[in-house]
């Protein structure tokens, strides 16, 4: 039995989900295999022969390969999947850009989200939100999954020795219906949102976008990263990929600020797994004070610039 781990990255570097998504594979106890598709990216596949659990590093090379479009790694996983029994992915928005694609092909359930694996063919995953835990499964011959980060701890970054194996592409771009036109991407030397130890996130109660330099002041004194609820990116406060919660990113810090956030549901989602929550809204009936771990009724506008002098 052998798994297949579709790697992310930016070129230079395995984002840190994929480690998470290869210590998942490794609890299947078959051989993991990692598949590096991009272009000019054998540090990648260097990077990811070196992961502890890895077994082999397969690499696609190529100029149409430069920016991943769904489609363009979906034709480089389904030349390979038939040789596996797992295709696993990070739930990231990588991975949920692709992974439905590849399960319609092969016409497979698609196992979205999971967070433990009890056998080869049974998965936890977390549903409702988050608020109840479903057992499942598949009778599917090749099982095609998205891994939550977040639940599982990742391998060693160093120490083994995979061989690296490059295989030649097959260009699919006669067929396909789109191509990259361009990106725009939050440059910042901030840690990275599902990386980072320390998270303060802001919500509608941050008033508008301005308002959030008081937590970048406190970010900056805490190697913090910072987040966001669905409602200030909707109101346009900050960028998409600020957002944490069920359509935004699913974060585990060790800790989590949320400042003038309510606690809806969808947010808690993608927050509660945090180690220590703190908790900061004049609204002393706020549902987020209810799994804080520390919690603090105040406006925010008086308690952050307060913060920020206790940390000065």
């Amino acid at each position: 039995m052998t798994s297949l781990v579709i790697a992310e990255h930016n070129k230079g570097e395995l984002v840190g989900a994929t480690y998470n998504t290869i210590a998942a594979a490794v609890k299947l106890k078959a051989d993991v295999h990692v598949l590096v598709a991009g272009d000019n990216c054998m540090v990648v596949a260097e990077q990811a022969a070196k992961a502890e659990g890895v077994n082999k590093v397969i690499l696609v090379q190529d100029a149409e390969l430069n920016h991943l479009t769904a489609e363009a790694i979906t034709a480089v996983v389904m030349t390979k999947a038939s040789d596996y029994e797992h295709i696993l992915a990070g739930a990231t928005t990588f991975g949920k850009n692709f992974i439905p694609r590849v399960a319609a092909l092969l016409d497979m359930a698609q196992i979205s989200d999971i967070t433990a694996i009890e056998s080869a063919d049974t998965f936890v995953r977390p549903i409702y939100a988050g608020n109840a835990i479903a057992t499942v499964q598949t009778k599917d011959s090749i099982k095609v999954i998205t891994v939550r980060a977040t639940g599982f701890d990742a391998l060693a970054t160093e120490g083994g020795n995979a061989e690296i194996e490059e295989q030649a592409y097959t260009s699919t771009s006669s067929s396909s219906r789109s191509a990259f036109v361009s990106q725009d991407l939050t440059v910042s030397e901030r840690p990275e949102l599902t990386a980072a130890k320390i998270i303060i996130s802001g919500g509608r109660g941050m008033q508008s976008g301005e308002n959030f330099h008081l937590l970048e002041k406190i970010a900056d004194k805490l190697g913090a990263a910072i987040g966001a609820s669905r409602a200030a990116v909707d109101a346009g406060f900050v960028p998409n990929d600020y957002q944490v919660g069920q359509t935004g990113k699913i974060v585990a810090p060790d800790l989590y600020i949320a400042v003038g956030i309510s606690g809806a549901i969808q947010h808690l989602a993608g927050m509660k797994d945090s180690k220590v929550i703190v908790a900061i809204n004049k609204d002393e009936e706020a549902p987020i004070f209810q799994i804080a771990d520390y919690g603090l009724v105040a406006d925010l506008f008086t308690a952050l610039p307060e913060l920020d002098n206790e940390l000065a």
